[in-house]
């Protein structure tokens, strides 16, 4: 099997509800050591599916996540830690490793990225890449793109979650 596996799972949300359904799934699918990446422009949606996830591994209602643009990371209490990281402010993986971001992203809760383009070869094996393609003022296009084979496996499960749900699926080999 290659380190990039050649089936995503496209999906288009149509509004909040459907972000916060696939936020809240991925953590509560979320182990230890996992990493997810969030990609697209500014404003697309990435620290709402963030803050999902954080309600997915539970994480209390008083730590409201927010972006960590200016801490370069925040991390919250929960089933497992969320280490959100965001490398906005960062031109390359040398500030990556500067900052020491990388001992985040080799914890052991769960760990997102946003702007994850500034890791470089840093970038780990495994997780799942999510990018987004906002399409209307509530509506994304999320492009999921699994690297090593736990994350292909667990593609499997949100496509299933997702056909239960009211976000429209489809798979693509790419």
């Amino acid at each position: 099997m290659s380190d990039r596996q050649t089936n995503r799972l496209v999906l288009r949300l149509r509004n909040l509800q459907q972000t916060a359904f696939l936020g809240r799934f991925l953590g509560e699918q979320a182990g230890a050591g996992d990493v997810i990446l969030l990609r697209g422009p500014l404003g697309a949606g990435k620290t709402t599916l963030a803050q999902s996830i954080a309600a997915g591994l539970g994480v209390p209602d008083e730590c409201y996540v927010t972006s960590p643009s200016f801490n370069l990371m925040n991390e919250y209490p929960g089933r497992l830690t969320l280490y959100h990281l965001d490398c906005y402010r960062l031109e390359n993986e040398y500030d990556v490793e500067e900052s020491g971001l990388m001992d985040y992203i080799v914890a052991d809760g769960l760990t997102v990225v946003e702007w994850p383009e500034r890791l470089g070869s840093l970038t780990p094996k495994e997780r799942l890449e999510i990018d987004f393609q906002p399409s209307g003022e509530e509506e994304r296009t999320l492009i999921l793109t699994p690297y090593g084979r736990t994350w292909y496996d667990r593609l499997r499960s949100i496509e299933t979650a997702c056909a239960d749900s009211f976000v429209i699926k489809q798979r693509e080999v790419g």
